[in-house]
């Protein structure tokens, strides 16, 4: 069973999702509440898997940080789940142009919006790792001290906003449907439980172009030097042809992950930490 659930985890629930999305918006149905339905279904898949086979059994126990992140998810599964409306209300205000390729496939169309808003998102993660301002609101995702599915909403308001912004405003303007940048992202918010999922998964040799737990936990690495490497939220592909892509085959360790300074574990605390903070 645990080979099945090993090589097996990603594969079923991530595609059986990604697909039901796919088929929602080919369907023209409104992808609300179903987009939500089926993402969250995907969630909560997850974090029974990882339950049952972790990666780390001590990482399944509560480290002050469940709560806090259950408020962190509340913000940025609602970004998600509400960004057709966003996207509407932002192409009513954009000058919109009329390039994108209406003709093409759904799906196809969604793998486009998919990769543009992935590169403005590895671009700002990127830059969050250099610019002091974008730095003390990142940390906050890298403060966690274990890794497990609700790690991937764990981020500053702010710094969501700044990390989709550039990369879903180029996908406004070229004219993407909001329908599709918002099928994109309810696919995405279950690749993000397992990017950060305290489970024992692989992809076997897909982990060199897809942004799945066993590439991404060596980008929590505690030593700030040591994180500087696997960047993509859902494509490797940024990483290799910048050179930040970085795996081996050794073990991330409980005391590998988290931040060599102390974040407060309450909610609010963590929101106005990076604006009392001076380096």
């Amino acid at each position: 069973m645990k080979n099945w659930v090993r090589l097996g985890a990603y594969p079923i629930v991530f595609g059986f999702t990604a697909f039901a999305q796919l088929l929602l918006l080919q369907a023209n149905v409104s992808l609300w509440p179903y987009a939500m339905a089926i993402a969250s279904t995907g969630l909560v898949m997850v974090a029974l898997l990882e339950r049952a086979f972790p990666y780390e059994l001590s990482w399944n126990r509560d480290h002050a940080d469940t709560l806090p992140d259950i408020f962190h998810a509340i913000f940025s599964l609602g970004f998600i789940f509400t960004s057709i409306e966003i996207v509407q209300v932002a192409s009513a205000y954009l000058p919109v142009a009329t390039v994108w390729p209406l003709a093409w496939p759904l799906w196809v169309q969604v793998i486009a919006a998919g990769l543009i808003i992935d590169f403005g998102l590895w671009f700002m993660h990127w830059l969050s790792h250099r610019n002091n301002f974008l730095w003390n609101l990142h940390a906050l995702h890298h403060s966690a001290q274990r890794l497990y599915w609700l790690n991937g909403e764990r981020r500053h308001p702010l710094s969501a906003i700044l990390l989709a912004g550039p990369g879903t405003f180029l996908a406004i303007v070229l004219g993407a449907p909001a329908e599709v940048v918002g099928c994109w992202y309810s696919i995405i918010a279950v690749h993000l439980a397992f990017q950060h999922a305290n489970l024992d998964y692989t992809v076997g040799p897909l982990k060199n172009i897809l942004g799945v737990a066993e590439v991404h936990r060596w980008h929590h690495k505690k030593e700030y030097e040591d994180a500087q490497v696997n960047f993509g939220e859902f494509w490797m592909i940024w990483d290799q042809i910048f050179g930040t892509f970085h795996h081996t085959t050794m073990r991330v360790e409980p005391g590998d992950v988290g931040m060599r300074e102390n974040m407060p574990t309450t909610y609010w605390k963590q929101i106005i930490w990076p604006f009392q903070r001076t380096s």
